[in-house]
């Protein structure tokens, strides 16, 4: 190996104990590839198996922690006890790779598809539908049903450490329901969890010390805890990189084990806001990276990419379609062949890179998702 990708290959314990091999993370993706009852398929099991071996940490793709959370057609589930051997499944075949396994959580909310959900019952903070086309006007939850919301993510935390899970992620990020809380678009509430920013942040903090209380009585070994986020909303109103330095500064404070920006460029910057010429990355990394560590995403391809995220001061880099594209992108820069690194997708490379059917066919019905040859 080069000399100057040694940094991405120094091992990082966590606040929680949980220690992981290197500076390289398997971002979450969804896969669509599921059985219809949620749980997991063995060709799904077999894709995360074969980019496991060479990352320090996977994280799953997102699982819905109730029955009107889930928001993709194939997805994996963790609303009920009956699905701990699937969830077990999963975090048994990645471990056994070497990486360590981290269960994604989330609710959809106003994105989940209506014939996904019980009776088409779309739920949000408030009832106010996304601005894009065809989609659906969401129930506003009371107060009693957000409530119940909160203690399925801990019961779904539970299940996780129940399956074997290293650790949980809380899918803050994509326009999902905690975004959709923290969203002034989403969020036009009145009450104890809508108005001000300090109350539009009340569910998502309040997911996060469930979380955290659900680890404290149940995991017996070290268990990690971290939250995901998107630093900006192209809606106006929507979430401003001020307000999410804010929410940053709450989430610091709850001595979560790391925070993962949801970017699709490293390297942006803001939209609004802030006046700055930094990347937004880089505005995060100034304000929490020392108490929190800080996951870093989007368009990192090659270890030189990597190696200067890594320069920025953030402690971890996740790859996503990267690893899609090359399973052994991690093991091929320590046997010093990254010139051998995959960048491209022929429609022949499937069965060679072991990626089930549903998310096949959706890397080819998808132009410009991957660069195919």
């Amino acid at each position: 190996m080069e000399q100057k990708y040694q940094p991405l290959f120094r091992p990082m314990e966590f606040r929680s104990g949980v220690a992981i091999k290197n500076r390289v993370v398997m971002a979450p993706m969804t896969n669509f590839s599921s059985n219809d009852d949620g749980t997991v398929t063995d060709a799904e099991v077999n894709y995360y198996a074969r980019r496991s071996a060479g990352v320090g940490m996977v994280v799953t793709a997102c699982t819905n922690v109730t029955a009107n959370g889930k928001g993709f057609p194939g997805e994996f589930a963790g609303h009920t006890d009956e699905m701990i051997p699937s969830l077990r499944r999963l975090a048994t075949a990645i471990k056994k790779e070497g990486a360590k396994a981290v269960l994604q959580i989330f609710h959809g909310g106003r994105m989940c598809p209506p014939n996904l959900v019980p009776d088409g019952d779309v739920v949000s903070a408030s009832s106010v539908a996304a601005e894009q086309e065809g989609a659906a006007q969401p129930r506003e939850l009371s107060g009693t049903e957000i409530k119940d919301i909160i203690r399925a993510f801990g019961e779904t935390t539970r299940r996780a450490i129940e399956a074997g899970y290293d650790g949980v992620e809380i899918h803050g990020a994509n326009g999902y329901l905690i975004q959709q809380f923290f969203s002034p678009h989403s969020n036009r509430r009145n009450d104890e969890w809508g108005g001000s920013i300090e109350k539009r942040m009340t569910f998502p903090l309040a997911v996060v010390d469930e979380v955290k209380r659900v680890v404290a009585e149940h995991a017996k070994s070290p268990f990690l805890v971290g939250y995901r986020f998107s630093p900006e909303e192209p809606t106006d109103p929507g979430i401003t990189m001020a307000d999410t330095l804010e929410l940053i500064d709450a989430l610091a404070a709850k001595e979560l084990d790391y925070l993962h920006v949801s970017l699709f460029d490293f390297w942006s910057v803001p939209r609004r806001g802030v006046e700055t010429s930094k990347a937004r990355i880089e505005l995060i990394q100034d304000r929490v990276g020392q108490t929190v560590p800080v996951i870093g995403v989007g368009l990192i391809h090659t270890p030189d990419e990597a190696v200067k995220a890594l320069e920025t001061g953030i402690p971890l880099i996740a790859l996503g379609r990267e690893i899609i594209m090359e399973p052994d992108w991690v093991q091929k820069v320590e046997q010093g062949r990254e010139s051998e690194i995959a960048t491209t997708l022929s429609k022949d490379d499937q069965e060679r890179l072991v990626v089930p059917d549903p998310l096949w066919q959706a890397i080819m019905n998808t132009p410009g998702w991957f660069p195919v040859v």
